[in-house]
């Protein structure tokens, strides 16, 4: 009892400062602000948008924003080609482009974490038959893959996922099946092994949790390229289909008006800059927090 009190004890101080040391970066707080806010808004999009995203009003096309000449109050980012307010565009716009990172992030990471905790655990020909699948995978650019999987699959929020998790998921397995490698030889696996506990629990009690740091770390960075992959894929019309909005869509909707009508194009390129920016900004004070020698250098 004592034994599992102090592993709780050594766990909760371990997370304590990494919280610490994260706080202590303002980059990354300001970085984890802007997500939530984006987040937050993207959640209450149907209570703060007040207009339709997907309705059209012709006779209101292109107005502009409501600080600029000929704006409309109750259009304070103005409206499209179609007459469609921007603003409740995007906010319903974050709700589809930052679900689909998300899942497609989470998805990625879970299935790359299975297998590179199988190769690097029993390594031999499992670890090289998984690493050169892997390879297989990684030989072609990623948007290039993308853009395969999603003309074959077509266009619809479920397939932009599998798409995403489809080209995200290597990364993972690399990293974790090294990770994995440099532990299973230390004394606590060794005794696990002797003590005769199930293959499956050790690798989810004594391993996985050794993994976890450097996953944490890839998913921010692999949620900021989804989201700008899904907007790349978006644009070139194999993402969500219309009516529906997503940033990348109304980025080429907006293309044949940025010299009459620059705020169309400014206003989701705008959003998806913050986004990335942020998610970075976390990733970086991540990387820091979790690493023992820098988290040491901060607290002096």
């Amino acid at each position: 009892m004592e034994k599992k009190r102090g592993i709780g004890i050594g766990f909760f101080a371990y997370w304590h400062d990494v919280f610490e040391a994260f706080r202590q970066r303002k980059l990354a707080i300001l970085g984890l602000f802007i997500l939530i806010v984006l987040c937050s808004i993207a959640l209450a999009a149907p209570l703060l948008a007040s207009h339709s995203p997907t309705k059209q009003r012709i006779m209101n096309s292109l107005l502009p924003p409501s600080w600029m000449e000929g704006g409309q109050a109750d259009h304070i980012l103005g409206t499209d080609d179609l007459g469609r307010d921007v603003l409740s565009r995007l906010m319903y716009g974050a709700r589809i482009s930052l679900c689909a990172a998300g899942f497609a992030s989470f998805f990625s990471m879970t299935f790359g974490i299975c297998v590179g905790l199988l190769a690097g655990y029993f390594g031999r020909w499992v670890e090289t038959l998984l690493m050169r699948v892997v390879d297989v995978f990684l030989s072609f650019p990623m948007t290039l893959l993308a853009l395969a999987l999603a003309s074959i699959l077509g266009p619809s929020f479920r397939n932009i996922i599998i798409v995403m998790a489809a080209t995200g998921w290597m990364i993972y397995a690399r990293t974790v099946t090294s990770a994995v490698s440099s532990i299973r030889g230390q004394d606590f696996v060794t005794a696990a092994i002797c003590n005769g506990v199930p293959t499956l629990r050790i690798l989810y009690k004594h391993i996985l949790p050794s993994v976890t740091a450097p996953a944490l770390v890839l998913f921010t960075s692999g949620f900021a390229q989804f989201i700008i992959l899904e907007s790349a894929l978006s644009f070139l019309g194999l993402g969500v289909p219309p009516p529906a909005p997503t940033w990348g869509r109304m980025l080429y909707d907006a293309r044949a008006y940025m010299e009459t009508a620059p705020w169309l194009m400014l206003a989701p390129g705008i959003c998806i800059m913050l986004v990335t920016f942020g998610l970075n900004f976390i990733g970086d004070g991540l990387r820091d927090a979790l690493d023992p020698k820098l988290r040491h250098l901060t607290s002096e």
